[in-house]
C-alpha cells in the first residue's frame, strides 16, 4: 500500500504516481458485476459519482469499509486510489494492512493519498479520475465544509463521466444528502465460533435514473469481492411446551420485591 501525505506538492506526487499506473497498466477494463450476485446495487453503475453517508458518526469505519468493498467491485482488478481526509483518519482510525488483507485487497492495488483539508482532497480525487488505470476512486471526508458545494459535486461527476472512472464519495459526522446512508450491523459467526463477515445496513435514499429505494441488509464476501445477503438461520423456533399451566400455584397471592 503507497502513501502519499498530503504537502505542498502532493498533487505532484500524485501525478507522478500515476503516470506510472498509466505505462505499467493497460486500458481500464468495464465492471461487471459477478455471477451470483444479488446484492440491492447490483447492477453497479460505473463512471459517475456515488455518495455515501455513515448512519451516524460511530459509523465511520462502515462507510469507509463500504466504500471500499463498492471500490473494490468497480475497479475490476485496476488499482484504487484512495483519498482520505486527515480528520477522518483522526476520528475513525487511520487504514490497517492486516484488515484491507481481510477485505481482499491487494496493497499494490491500492494508492492512498493522505490530506488535511478537503480542497485538496477533491482535488486528488480528480486528478485520480483523469488517469486511465485507475478503476475507482474513494474520497474519505468528515464533517460539513463548505468546499462540498454543487459546483464541487458537479465537477467530480463530470470528471468521472468523461473518464470512465467510479468515484465514491464517502462521508462522516455530516448530514446526508439523498444518497446512501451505511451502517454497521452485527455479523453471524462462522463454523467454530469464528469471527462473521462484516455486515452492513445500508440504505438507498435515491437512485439516479429512478428505481427501488429501501434497505437492506449485507455481507462483504472476501473471496467473491462482492455484497451478499447473509445466510439464514439455521433450524426452527423453539416450541412451546404443550401443556404448560397458566400460572404457578401460588403465583397470583404473590408480589414482586
Amino acid at each position: 500500500m503507497k502513501n502519499i501525505c498530503s504537502q505542498p506538492d502532493a498533487l505532484a506526487a500524485l501525478k507522478t504516481r500515476l503516470e506510472a499506473l498509466d505505462r505499467a497498466g493497460g486500458r481500464r477494463v468495464g465492471a461487471g458485476v459477478r455471477a451470483g450476485s444479488d446484492d440491492a446495487f447490483a447492477p453497479l453503475a460505473t463512471g459517475v459519482l456515488h455518495d455515501l453517508y455513515a448512519a451516524a458518526p460511530a459509523d465511520a469505519v462502515a462507510v469507509n469499509a463500504f466504500g471500499l468493498g463498492m471500490a473494490l467491485r468497480a475497479a475490476a482488478g485496476r488499482p484504487i486510489v484512495w483519498g482520505l481526509h486527515e480528520m477522518m483518519a483522526q476520528e475513525a482510525g487511520r487504514p490497517h494492512g492486516p484488515g484491507l488483507h481481510e477485505m481482499g485487497l491487494s496493497p499494490r492495488d491500492l494508492l492512498l493519498v493522505r490530506t488535511r483539508d478537503v480542497q485538496t482532497l477533491l482535488a486528488v480525487g480528480e486528478e485520480a479520475l483523469r488517469s486511465p488505470a485507475v478503476g475507482a476512486v474513494l474520497l474519505s471526508a468528515w464533517g460539513e465544509a463548505k468546499a462540498f458545494s454543487l459546483t464541487a459535486s458537479r465537477r467530480l461527476a463530470l470528471a468521472a463521466e468523461t473518464d470512465g472512472a467510479t468515484l465514491f464519495l464517502a462521508r462522516a459526522g455530516a448530514l446526508p444528502c439523498p444518497s446512501a446512508a451505511v451502517a454497521s450491523c452485527a455479523s453471524e459467526p462462522l463454523e467454530g465460533g469464528a469471527p462473521g463477515r462484516p455486515s452492513f445496513s445500508a440504505t438507498l435514499l435515491r437512485r439516479r435514473g429512478g428505481g427501488a429505494t429501501g434497505t437492506w441488509i449485507m455481507e462483504w464476501d472476501r473471496e467473491q469481492r462482492t455484497f451478499r445477503p447473509p445466510a439464514p438461520l439455521s433450524g426452527g423456533l423453539v416450541p412451546l411446551a404443550a401443556q404448560r399451566p397458566a400460572a404457578a400455584s401460588g403465583a397470583a397471592g404473590r408480589r414482586a420485591a
